[in-house]
């Protein structure tokens, strides 16, 4: 055969080969929410997922009775696990360094305002708020050896950082079976590593316009470069007073009270997904102007930030590099 002949088999060769590049798409319902894993590999590891998902719901879930944290906030004997201890450890970083603005201790709070797992408290008043606040402060939680140690009206809801721990897990499980190449997303949380090579490009998220009747828009899609981010929006879950103010379901964790806010979304990419589903919570609860000074000191994390301005118009600011 001729060279020029050989040359054109192993280009077609070559051609179809990159043609034939597939991702695996695995997707399904966990954590109340919607999952899916997008990665470079021929393998499909839905039983593991699945397997894993059980694993960190037996263990952080407070909405299953039986759950080592339910049964915790029980107040019965419980050795924890490596998954609860990851995100208690996380926990007491970020609970430290925001100053109590991400706090996992407020869930009782949040269950009296009907924005948990619990139900709301009947007649909810200052007197109920004032004594649900003596349980709060996760400086209240300590760790001896594998047993937490709190006090008994202390309630512990990691649903602020289990999520992106979640996430997490999923990624680092794919790592460990060499995927070099994956997006994983629950809830809207995610973790890339890589590229999408199905598209030969760097991988394409969206960030979510706020809207308050339901409906689902985009206002911007980006590129994560082995990144995570979590969004936390108070758009869907608020309360309305008599005068039309606008509570979000985040609780102040000073005040016990629900957060009067103009910030609808944040947005917030880290090295990690869990790291970055606890500063979304804490940015909320914080305010634009303590996220923005306290970014300054925090470069490992950048931030998007939609609000309302006086007028009830939307505004944004990216902060840190947030791509735009």
């Amino acid at each position: 055969m001729k060279k020029s002949g050989i040359l054109f088999l192993i280009s077609i060769v070559l051609l179809s080969c990159k043609q034939e590049t597939k991702n695996t798409k695995l997707a399904g319902s966990v954590f109340g929410t919607t999952y899916s894993v997008i990665y470079n590999s021929d393998e499909n590891y839905q039983i593991e997922f699945d397997s894993l998902f059980a694993v960190i719901n037996k263990s952080m879930s407070t909405y299953i009775p039986d759950s080592d944290i339910s049964r915790l906030n029980r107040n019965e004997p419980v050795s924890i696990d490596k998954h609860f201890l990851n995100v208690f450890n996380e926990s007491n970083t970020i609970y430290q360094a925001t100053n109590g603005a991400f706090d996992p201790t407020i869930g009782a709070v949040v269950n009296a305002w009907d924005f948990g797992p619990e139900g709301k408290i009947i007649a909810l008043d200052s007197l109920k708020i004032d004594s649900l606040m003596l349980g709060v402060g996760f400086n209240k939680v300590s760790l001896n050896n594998k047993t937490i140690i709190k006090p008994e009206s202390t309630f512990i809801d990691f649903n602020a950082i289990a999520k992106g721990y979640g996430v997490d897990v999923i990624g680092i499980f794919l790592e460990s079976k060499n995927v070099e190449n994956y997006l994983v997303e629950i809830g809207g949380e995610i973790r890339t590593r890589g590229m999408n090579v199905e598209k030969q490009s760097h991988w394409k998220v969206g960030v979510e316009m706020p809207h308050f009747d339901g409906e689902q828009s985009l206002i911007n899609a980006i590129s994560l470069h082995n990144e995570a981010m979590a969004t936390s929006g108070t758009y869907r879950k608020f309360k309305v007073d008599n005068q039309g103010n606008r509570y979000s379901h985040i609780i102040d964790t000073k005040s016990g009270y629900p957060s009067k806010t103009n910030l609808l979304s944040i947005s917030v990419i880290a090295d990690n997904c869990m790291t970055a589903d606890a500063y979304a919570t804490a940015f909320k609860a914080m305010g634009i102007e303590k996220t923005t000074e306290f970014l300054k000191i925090h470069p490992e994390l950048k931030a998007f930030l939609i609000f309302e301005n006086d007028n009830q118009e939307f505004e944004t600011l990216s902060l840190n590099g947030f791509p735009e």
